[in-house]
């Protein structure tokens, strides 16, 4: 279909420091090969995601000195108190202050990034996730007879609600005999899991199933009735959308942009705490997953989410962008002063030094000695996803 990948030879940081694969920041040791790639390819847009990659913020910080049209996707919620958040506010207060869009997946999403990156609204598009619901179809044969299958599969970290669910699970086994866990996904917190199913001598009604691959999510949720998601924040929660897809009523803390999901009847909300999440899901369990029609909600979901809208209402932000007029360094730099007394000055610092770097590029790496990329032979119809 024409997709390209490169893969760039940066030094990630150790899991230690990161809760992810994140690469080592240098600030510039990407940009003599991030120029070639884009002027290789003639690229117009820049199109970064997630407030953690340190390369997105190295990149579009670099594509802005280029004079390209940039544009951010923020798929996370983040607080205004803690350390964590505070830095990497005022990191995406700068990196915002140089693009041209911002696309939010929620509503609450948008209205969070607003707030932390003090940028005007109008700057900002809500384009939500989607699901494929060609491969996230029901399968009640997949279901085992005579019980109840509550089913989660997300990453084992705080944030997430691991304590919850150590809560959670031993007072629903003790309510109900006919219930069990099936847990999929890994991380640090597995360990507590685990061992509230030994402390409580639930191994043969609580099933760990460690990380699983993408290809294998639809098996897994099909064996379940209930999809439970104990997650503390979340900007949208495509996990639950995916459950709901393949027939399974949801049980969820009310939190973030989950609200905005889906409608109350595939859905049902509980407060963070595991009293009131332990009431919801015991009612669920008794009444609602009795009711539910595992097709009808897949049908649901098709008529509310496709990745074919995603695509064009994104194209329509690509197209907007592309009629701007790129900013001049006069105006980057006035930007980044205004960030702070300390901070401002830094960055326009940073501003600087870029455009020197990217001058030196041009003078060094010529754009007229860089091969330009073959198009590719695309059929006469491109299907979008497929």
């Amino acid at each position: 279909n024409g997709l390209k990948g490169y893969y760039l030879p940066l030094l990630p940081m150790p899991d230690v420091f990161s809760s992810g694969r994140v690469s080592l920041p240098t600030l510039f040791s990407s940009w003599p090969i991030f120029r070639n790639i884009c002027v290789r390819e003639r690229v117009t847009i820049v199109h970064g995601h997630q407030a953690f990659s340190i390369m997105c913020h190295e990149n579009l910080l670099h594509a802005s000195t280029m004079g390209l049209k940039v544009i951010f996707t923020d798929h996370s919620l983040f607080g205004f108190s803690d350390p964590s958040a505070i830095h990497m506010n005022k990191v995406l207060n700068f990196t915002l202050s140089c693009i041209n869009h911002v696309i939010c997946v929620s509503h609450t999403s948008k209205e969070n990034t607003v707030l932390r990156a003090s940028i005007g609204p109008e700057h900002v598009s809500v384009i939500p996730n989607a699901v494929d619901t060609t491969k996230f179809t029901p399968n009640p044969a997949a279901r085992k007879a005579n019980c109840i299958t509550v089913v989660c599969i997300t990453r084992l970290v705080y944030r997430k609600g691991v304590d919850l669910m150590v809560e959670i699970i031993p007072e629903i086994c003790s309510r109900f005999p006919h219930v069990n866990f099936v847990i999929g996904g890994d991380g640090p917190m597995r360990v507590a899991l685990e061992q509230m199913r030994e402390n409580c001598l639930l191994q043969d009604r609580v099933e760990m199933l460690g990380h699983v691959k993408h290809q294998d999510v639809r098996d897994v949720l099909t064996r379940g009735h209930i999809y439970l998601n104990c997650s503390l924040t979340e900007a949208f929660c495509i996990a639950i959308l995916e459950a709901a897809s393949c027939g399974l009523l949801v049980v969820s803390t009310k939190v973030g942009g989950v609200p905005e999901v889906m409608p109350s009847h595939m859905i049902k909300y509980a407060p963070p705490d595991a009293k009131e999440m332990v009431e919801v899901l015991a009612h669920a369990i008794m009444h609602e997953c009795k009711d539910v029609v595992p097709h009808r909600f897949n049908e649901d979901v098709k008529k509310m989410y496709s990745w074919h809208d995603v695509a064009a209402r994104t194209c329509k932000v690509y197209d907007r962008v592309a009629q701007e007029v790129p900013r001049n360094l006069l105006t980057r730099l006035r930007r980044a002063y205004h960030l702070g007394p300390v901070f401002g000055i830094l960055m326009a610092l940073y501003v600087a030094i870029d455009h020197l770097i990217c001058q030196l590029l041009c003078v060094l790496f010529p754009e007229s000695e860089i091969d330009v990329a073959w198009d590719y032979p695309l059929p006469a119809k491109v299907p979008v996803w497929g």
